[in-house]
């Protein structure tokens, strides 16, 4: 401790007071109204280590005018109930170490600087409900024993709740994140509500032990985070990166104009992913998920490779991206190729990619990705379900195609090469035109060599 504690007892850390050298819980009647009497609105108050009582807190504020200034309040440690309705702190308030051993009422508060709440234990309930800091707010490593209200706060500089421990309900639904939020490290042992919150929110390597219900108009970001119940995340005109995830319930995620990441999530439960507008789902690679349906999806750029369980992917009215058609020159087998357009994974574009120096816009091959391989994809086009028919033709030639890059037998080559694996019959038709015409032009040269053999006059002596 870095102040003069109180005279009164060495177990008394209060900060002590002058002339007396007490804190202000020891003082006696008549220095305590000596002491509060120097207090004003806007003045410095300063009661460290000291154990305050909802009467003698009641006193200090009405003889600040509910205005305090500069507040410095670390390892206070209140007794009865806080209530600060109304209350204006007009400088930073530091709380760190503190404890609230009843309710913690900071309910239509103003704070007009910085915040600090690091380590504060709150034994009963905690309401932030309509409190507005202009400055930044910390609950780094506090711990929250009962439910906790933080609905419709203003934080005009963000929040931070690294490592804090939410025990009860936890609510921020409507609250105004300025500066963003941070709860990594963060765990909830009960229902989490983070609905309609304004700003960009990170949850990273928290632990959602019961449900959790994440919305927000920023960046939102649970990476490497652990749900033992269900997680809903509705997103509007921003990104939320859900990579890493592990999820035991049901998975919900609704998108808006919004960019989602779920690379590396396992899903234990049933999980679906839908999109409204421009939305896109850019990587589902090494996600582990025996039920996950996407549905209006842009997957144009969306990385499938390593997905562990192909045939648990439904897939409805998404978009993907299309292979270009055209006729092709090559100096293997076969010389001749000619490709028409089909819906193609864009691990297949990156393959291609690779293979052919980059073109198309792909990326070379990635040794550290073991899905992307003609192998690999071959298994991700044969196990997905798109709902619709052409999508699925498409996927079935795919696969086949795959498997013939990969060289499964010579047979694949000719199956390709004549009927398109039996999915192309107008390649079949064009061979038997073709044949039909070579055919029909030697029979006719064949005929015509024959008929000039006949027809030719013989020679007849001329007479001396």
């Amino acid at each position: 401790m870095d102040w003069v504690t109180c005279a009164y007892s060495a177990a008394c850390t209060g900060i002590a007071s002058r002339p007396t050298g007490l804190c202000l819980a020891h003082l006696d009647p008549e220095h305590l109204s000596a002491a509060l009497a120097e207090l004003s609105p806007g003045r410095l108050l300063d009661l460290r280590g000291t154990t305050v009582t909802s009467a003698l807190l009641a006193r200090i504020l009405d003889a600040m005018g509910g205005r305090p200034g500069r507040a410095r309040l670390d390892r206070v440690t209140f007794t009865g109930d806080v209530r600060l309705s109304g209350v204006t702190f007009c400088g930073d308030v530091s709380l760190d170490g503190a404890r609230f051993d009843r309710l913690a009422s900071f309910f239509g508060a103003r704070f007009e600087g910085n915040v600090s709440l690091a380590g504060v234990r709150f034994a009963r309930e905690l309401s932030f409900h309509g409190v507005t800091a202009r400055g930044h707010v910390s609950l780094d490593q506090a711990v929250m024993s009962r439910d906790a209200l933080f609905s419709q706060a203003e934080f005009g500089h963000g929040l931070s709740c690294e490592r804090a421990r939410f025990d009860g309900y936890a609510t921020f639904d409507g609250a105004h994140l300025g500066g963003g939020a941070v709860f990594r490290g963060a765990r909830f042992g009960r229902t989490l509500s983070f609905r309609k919150v304004r700003g960009h929110a990170g949850f990273e390597a928290a632990h959602f032990a019961a449900d959790a219900y994440l919305s927000a108009t920023g960046r939102l970001s649970a990476a490497r985070a652990r749900a033992d119940g269900l997680l809903d995340v509705a997103v509007a005109c921003c990104g939320v990166n859900l990579r890493g995830v592990e999820v035991t319930g049901p998975t919900t995620v609704r998108l808006t104009d919004s960019q989602a990441d779920l690379e590396g999530a396992v899903l234990h439960g049933p999980a679906t992913v839908t999109g409204r507008g421009r939305s896109t789902l850019t990587s589902l690679r090494q996600v582990d998920a025996g039920d996950l349906a996407l549905h209006g999806l842009d997957l144009t750029t969306c990385r499938f490779a390593g997905l562990a369980h192909p045939s648990g992917v439904r897939v409805k009215d998404c978009t993907f991206a299309l292979t270009p058609r055209g006729v092709q020159l090559s100096l293997r087998w076969p010389m001749l190729r000619w490709f028409s357009r089909r819906r193609a994974l864009a691990d297949e574009h990156t393959l291609r990619g690779g293979r052919r120096g980059g073109g198309h816009g792909g990326r070379h091959d990635d040794p550290g990705d073991p899905g992307a391989t003609p192998d690999g994809l071959a298994a991700l086009y044969a196990g997905l379900r798109p709902s619709d028919r052409a999508t699925s033709a498409d996927f079935a030639f795919a696969a086949m195609e795959m498997r013939r890059q990969a060289g499964h037998g010579w047979w694949l080559s000719v199956s390709w090469l004549l009927c398109g694996y039996g999915m192309r019959l107008g390649r079949a038709a064009l061979w038997l035109a073709l044949v039909a015409a070579l055919t029909a032009a030697a029979l006719l040269w064949s005929t015509a060599s024959h008929a000039g053999r006949h027809h030719t006059p013989t020679n007849q002596a001329v007479p001396r």
